[in-house]
């Protein structure tokens, strides 16, 4: 039997690697008729009208037309799936076809669904769970997802716990033996299914919406999969996983003989589960539409009277396209607000939208939050069609949106409207998996126009040049900038709360609450965790009697992965605990407060993306160097406003990563298929 240690569940990431999974939906935070249930149906309905425009393509995938031995199987198996003949020779029927599993939703709700399954549903999957050794309390996780019949699924495949957020492949396997004993083995189709999607997930968390085959064979192997290649098959043909060659067809300088050697560059085989696989198709198909739909005008006289020479390059670029990329900083920001007055001013109905309320405060009355947007609780709402009713959409930001929102957000423009992204391509890229806005700056298949407007000051200048690799003294007469070396992780701790409680208020003048404490993650000794206790215990002491907070602790909520709102508490009763979002009520339910819940005096650089504080104090304690890199330290120094404090104890790490240690790349499919359904601009 597994030990229950054994089979324990993370619940947190310790870095920010899992940000786009450490909490759960916004959908499940409220109780009774919501705005976060008319986000739900309103995004129900826009996924189906997805699906549907999908399903009226013609023929099958077209990429990979031109794929040959391992990759040809792999693309005739989902090719027979599609046409609803028979998969190719050789497949092994898994005792539950992949089509009839049941399948994990976005994200696992936990708690929320236990209080509206039956309980005797839950007390099934508890009963299977300590069968198999593992801890009963992951009933409600295993309930969200897979469903009532958890506990049946569960008895029958017991790797489907693998569905469960948190749980690793050791775990599954332990639980396997104890259910299953001489019954299972490294072998077992089931489990290498589950380990095919298990390795999908854990790349989207990462930030990919594909995983290239040859890295999918090398984890199942490490996994020992005898057979990585034949699990991998037996997962296309059964439809759990796609797979995808996107331009092979027309790979540069690529032909291929009557043996299918190929004389060009290859073409990479993907791997990919069809929810990113839908998202990204349907955002480059939704881009396209743009695109060819949008009417070109004249709007010279409006371009001459814009504030700036930037602004009007804008505007120019607009009246002539649907789509169109801006890029800049903190400054440039006034750019794109430029453009919708201008718009306004010629009839059009315009609409700016940012990622956070922070930001959405920061561009002034009547921005909207995408989140706000989509839910219909912000802007215009929704035509007869169930378009969003305007005519101009400009979103701040854009490296912050993830290819789902993307995607939804694109699907609810009408035919004609114009886009227009806008962003600083230097920052961390969105929590959620991929990156929107940098692969469409790669494609370059739309107009782009970079900002002339620099961001002023010396930190301007200090994050102008950590975004070209260089990490340059400033003179800072005012202190805007200052550097606190420490020794070790205690220091760090003492020095940041010294900061925020005392010395930039005494120094500088910005108040306590209005200094963000950034740092590279949530665990470890000088993580969000261990920071948070600090500074509560210095700024806002108390019991926690209301599940660790107090009234007025300052609280991250996370509402949908990837979107942290800083709110205020106030107090808690038995509908759950109560917060002041930016002078906006919300109560948490209480089974979800410690999901999507935490204290927010420190946040992680991902959570801050977005969003700006008169002050910010970033922390880099000797154990944070591994995680620096260019767009994490031009993130964090970007955050503050007027002052910046540098709790610096990396050494040579920090200028190191700002001068040679580049983002991680990221896995996905968007590049190639704009570049295949649009011209690239000159």
């Amino acid at each position: 039997m597994v030990a229950e240690e054994a089979v324990a569940v993370v619940a947190e990431g310790e870095g920010e690697a899992g940000a786009g999974g450490e909490a759960k939906s916004a959908e499940d935070a409220a109780a009774g008729p919501s705005e976060a249930e008319e986000e739900i149906a309103a995004q129900r309905e826009l996924r189906a009208r997805i699906a549907r425009r999908k399903a009226e393509k013609e023929g099958p995938i077209p990429a990979g037309a031109k794929l040959s031995g391992q990759a040809a199987d792999l693309l005739a198996a989902v090719r027979a799936m599609e046409s609803g003949q028979a998969a190719p020779p050789a497949p092994v029927t898994a005792p539950v076809p992949a089509q009839d599993r049941p399948r994990a939703p976005e994200p696992a709700r936990g708690a929320a669904v236990a209080a509206t399954t039956a309980p005797e549903a839950l007390a099934a999957v508890g009963d299977v769970l300590a069968q198999g050794g593992a801890p009963q309390t992951l009933a409600a996780q295993a309930t969200a997802a897979l469903g009532e019949q958890a506990g049946d699924a569960l008895r029958e495949d017991p790797w489907l716990l693998l569905s469960v957020p948190g749980v690793q492949p050791e775990q599954a396997d332990g639980f396997a033996r104890a259910l299953l004993g001489d019954g299972c083995g490294p072998g077992d189709e089931r489990r290498a299914a589950a380990l095919v999607g298990w390795l999908l997930e854990r790349a989207a968390v990462r930030g990919n919406t594909a995983l290239a085959y040859p890295q999918a064979r090398a984890a199942l192997a490490e996994r020992s999969v005898p057979d990585p290649d034949e699990a991998l098959r037996h997962a296309v043909a059964e439809g759990a996983v796609l797979m995808f060659q996107d331009g092979a067809a027309d790979a540069e300088g690529g032909t291929e003989d009557e043996e299918g050697a190929a004389d060009g560059p290859a073409v990479p085989v993907l791997l990919g589960l069809d929810r990113y696989a839908l998202a990204e198709e349907s955002l480059a198909d939704g881009l396209a539409r743009l695109v060819k739909t949008a009417q070109e005008a004249s709007w010279d006289e409006a371009a001459a009277q814009a504030p700036s020479p930037s602004a009007g390059e804008l505007i120019r670029a607009v009246a002539g396209h649907g789509l169109v990329l801006h890029t800049g900083g903190e400054a440039a920001r006034a750019e794109p607000v430029a453009l919708a007055e201008a718009a306004r001013t010629l009839g059009l109905r315009p609409v700016v939208a940012a990622h956070s309320e922070n930001g959405r405060r920061r561009l002034g009355a009547g921005a909207v939050t995408v989140a706000g947007l989509l839910s219909g609780a912000e802007g215009p709402g929704r035509d007869a069609d169930g378009a969003l009713d305007l005519d101009l959409l400009v979103v701040l930001d854009a490296p912050q949106l993830d290819v789902e929102t993307a995607t939804v957000l694109v699907e609810s423009l009408p035919d004609a409207a114009r886009l227009v992204l806008s962003g600083d391509p230097g920052v961390l890229w969105s929590a959620g998996a991929g990156r929107v806005f940098a692969d469409l700056l790669a494609a370059r298949v739309c107009p782009q126009v970079a900002s002339r407007t620099p961001d002023p000051g010396p930190l301007g200048e200090l994050v102008s040049g950590i975004g070209i690799g260089e990490l340059n003294q400033v003179e800072a007469p005012g202190k805007e900038v200052v550097i606190v070396p420490v020794r070790d992780a205690g220091e760090a701790v003492h020095r940041t709360v010294q900061l925020v409680a005392d010395s930039v208020p005494r120094a500088i003048g910005v108040p306590s609450g209005q200094t963000q404490v950034i740092t590279v993650g949530h665990g470890g000794a000088v993580g969000t965790r261990a920071l948070n206790a600090a500074l509560k215990e210095r700024l806002n002491p108390g019991p926690g009697r209301f599940g660790g907070f107090d009234p007025d602790d300052r609280v991250a909520y996370v509402p949908a992965p990837g979107r942290a709102v800083l709110a205020a508490v106030v107090s808690a009763d038995a509908e759950g605990l109560r917060l002041d979002c930016d002078g906006v009520p919300v109560v948490v339910p209480r089974e979800l407060v410690d999901s999507v819940v935490r204290h927010g005096w420190a946040l992680t650089a991902h959570q801050a993306a977005g969003m700006r504080w008169p002050a910010a104090v970033v922390v880099l304690p000797g154990d944070a160097a591994q995680g620096l890199n260019r767009p994490w330290v031009y993130t964090a120094f970007s955050r503050g406003e007027r002052h910046l404090s540098v709790v610096h104890g990396v050494d040579q790490a920090l200028a190191q990563a700002v001068t040679g240690v580049p983002a991680t790349d990221r896995t996905t499919r968007l590049r190639a298929l704009l570049e295949g359904l649009l011209t690239p601009a000159l």
